[in-house]
C-alpha cells in the first residue's frame, strides 16, 4: 500500500505537467523585452517572436519593460508564473554583468529556466580618424607612450562596451581612461568629433561609419571575421585571443517552468531562428543566430558570469551588495 501511495503521489505531480506540455501552447505567449522599442533587443524579439507565433500557431506578444539597464524587465520574467506563457529575451548585461556589479532583485542561477542562446553580436574596436594608429600593434604602442592620455568611450558604466575597454586595458597592460556616455549614439558622435580616441561598440552601430571611412576599425572581438567587415581581423588574429568580446541575447522562462514546456519553447525558438528569412533579417543587423539546448545555454551563462566577474574585480567596479 505504501508503494502504491508513493506511485499515486508521483503520478499526481507528473500528470498535470504532462498534460500542460501536451496542450502547450494553447493561448498567447508574452515575450518580455527589458528595453524600449527600436533597439537590438527589441528587433531580435520581434523577428524571432513573429516566426515563433507562426510555428506555434499562437500569438507571441512583445511586452517592452525598459528600465535600470534591463534589470526591471528581467525581474518581471523571474517573477512571472512558471507555465511557459511569459518568457523573455535578455541581454548579457542583465544576466551576467549587472548582477556582478550591483545588487539586483533576482538570482540568475535560481530564478530562471534557460531556453536557448538566441544571437551573438561582436564588439568592434574602432579609433577616431585623427588617431595615428591603423592596427592593434600601433594602437598599443601609442597608448604605452602616452599613459593616461588616451581615452575610450562607452555606452554607459557597466555595459559590455565599458567592460570591453577594461579587458583591453588588462590584456594589453595599457593605461587608458574610460569616458562613459548615455548610449552608443552620443559616444559615436564624440568619436566622429575626435573628442575621444577609441571605443568597443556593437558592430551594427559602427558599420555605417566604417563604410564611410569616418571611423577606423582595429579589430573584432569575435572567433571569426564578420561577413559585413571581412577585411577587419579578429582579436585572436592580432595576437590577443583572450580579448574575445561578444554581446549576446538569450531566451529565458521563469524557474519552475516544466522541463517539457521548456523543451517545446526551445524547439519552436530554434526552428524560428533557423528560418532563412529570420537569419537574413538578423544578419542584416550584424547579428549572428546562435541556437542552443537549455543545458548548454545554462552552462554558457555560468562561464560568462565567471569571465566578466574577473574583469569587474580587476577593474575595481564591483559595489558592495
Amino acid at each position: 500500500m505504501k508503494a502504491l501511495r508513493v506511485l499515486l503521489t508521483g503520478l499526481s505531480v507528473l500528470l498535470p505537467a504532462m498534460a500542460a506540455a501536451q496542450d502547450f501552447p494553447s493561448k498567447p505567449i508574452k515575450m518580455i523585452v527589458p528595453f524600449p522599442p527600436g533597439g537590438p533587443n527589441d528587433i531580435i524579439a520581434r523577428v524571432v517572436g513573429q516566426r515563433m507565433s507562426e510555428i506555434a500557431k499562437q500569438p507571441v506578444v512583445i511586452d517592452n519593460r525598459g528600465g535600470q539597464a534591463g534589470v526591471l524587465g528581467t525581474d518581471t520574467i523571474a517573477k512571472a508564473a512558471p507555465d511557459g506563457y511569459t518568457i523573455g529575451i535578455v541581454s548579457a548585461s542583465a544576466l551576467v554583468i549587472n548582477p556582478t556589479m550591483e545588487k539586483v532583485p533576482y538570482d540568475v542561477v535560481k530564478d530562471f529556466a534557460p531556453v536557448t542562446l538566441v544571437t551573438t553580436v561582436p564588439e568592434m574596436l574602432v579609433v577616431a580618424s585623427n588617431v595615428p594608429a591603423s592596427n592593434m600593434k600601433e594602437l598599443i604602442a601609442l597608448a604605452k607612450t602616452q599613459p593616461g592620455k588616451l581615452n575610450f568611450a562607452s555606452a554607459g558604466v557597466g555595459g559590455m562596451p565599458h567592460l570591453a575597454g577594461e579587458l583591453l586595458k588588462q590584456t594589453a597592460a595599457i593605461d587608458i581612461v574610460h569616458v562613459p556616455y548615455r548610449g552608443a549614439a552620443p559616444a559615436i558622435n564624440d568619436l566622429l568629433g575626435q573628442q575621444v580616441q577609441m571605443a568597443f561598440l556593437d558592430l551594427p552601430v559602427l558599420l555605417p561609419h566604417i563604410k564611410a571611412g569616418t571611423l577606423r576599425p582595429i579589430a573584432l572581438g569575435a572567433p571569426k571575421r564578420a561577413p559585413t567587415s571581412p577585411d577587419v581581423p579578429t582579436t585572436a588574429e592580432v595576437g590577443m585571443p583572450d580579448l574575445l568580446i561578444e554581446n549576446w541575447y538569450g531566451m529565458l522562462a521563469p524557474a519552475g517552468t516544466p522541463e517539457s514546456v521548456v523543451n517545446i519553447l526551445n524547439r519552436v525558438a530554434n526552428e524560428a531562428m533557423n528560418d532563412p528569412q529570420v537569419r537574413q533579417k538578423l544578419a542584416d543587423q550584424g547579428l549572428t543566430v546562435a541556437g542552443d539546448t537549455p543545458g548548454h545555454f545554462r552552462d554558457y551563462i555560468g562561464s560568462e558570469i565567471q569571465k566578466w566577474a574577473r574583469v569587474i574585480k580587476a577593474a575595481g567596479l564591483a559595489s558592495a551588495k
